[in-house]
């Protein structure tokens, strides 16, 4: 696609991008359910939902805002103001989460193996929701908008600085609950398997998203 290319069905774009942020919040509510511990992204979130008693969507708003924040610090005048709508799309992550955790509260998971049920339906609905996302190709979720600032900034290849990224959030919070908490909060074998399985089945949806946006979005 040039660059020209996304200016094109922007109303349709808009949709996708909402979409792909409800699959991704449902995805999280999932992850929440299983209590396996969470995705990396929503690791820092639930600890200090756990410590705030604020619930995750809000928590997650929260540190989506402060991402944006530190976009524009980064990048001053390179920062690309149209990406101020992670804001309001971040209110609708944050909001979706709630609303996801409240849909599946009835859920009832009693063993082991029904946890990883939930935590396989959370990371494939978080992978979907990426490559959506992706595919409307208007905004970047503030996490990954940090990585991408920050990419600008030093040498490094997106991928790697996503996983120092990650591994950052993961530190956070797990010495966060321990500080505060005295335990691990939200990290556990779960949040290992979504830091590696989340982009492998994002690659792995990659094409059949691609033929939907050449046949509807080109």
């Amino acid at each position: 696609m040039n660059e020209k290319e996304p200016l094109k069905h922007i109303p349709a774009r808009c949709v996708l991008v909402c979409v792909g942020l409800t699959i991704m919040a449902f995805g999280v509510a999932f992850s929440i359910k299983a209590s396996l511990g969470t995705s990396p992204i929503s690791s820092v979130p639930y600890v200090t939902s756990s410590i705030s008693g604020l619930s995750v969507g809000t928590t997650t708003i929260i540190m989506n805002c402060i991402f944006v924040l530190i976009q524009i610090m980064l990048l001053r005048s390179r920062f690309e103001w149209f990406q101020l709508l992670q804001i309001p799309a971040s209110f609708l992550f944050g909001a979706m989460i709630d609303v996801g955790e409240a849909a599946i509260g009835g859920i009832s998971c009693s063993n082991y193996l029904q946890q990883w049920i939930l935590c396989v339906i959370g990371i494939f609905l978080v992978a979907l929701g990426v490559s959506i996302e992706v595919m409307a190709k208007l905004i970047t979720n503030a996490g990954e908008g940090v990585v991408l600032a920050i990419c600008k900034l030093v040498p490094v290849k997106f991928g790697n600085m996503k996983v120092v990224f990650d591994v950052t959030l993961v530190t956070i919070s797990v010495v966060t609950g321990l500080l505060v908490l005295g335990r691990l909060e939200g990290v556990r074998e779960g949040t290992v398997a979504a830091a590696v399985c989340v982009g492998l089945v994002a690659k792995q949806l990659a094409k059949p998203v691609s033929r939907f946006e050449q046949k509807y979005l080109a």
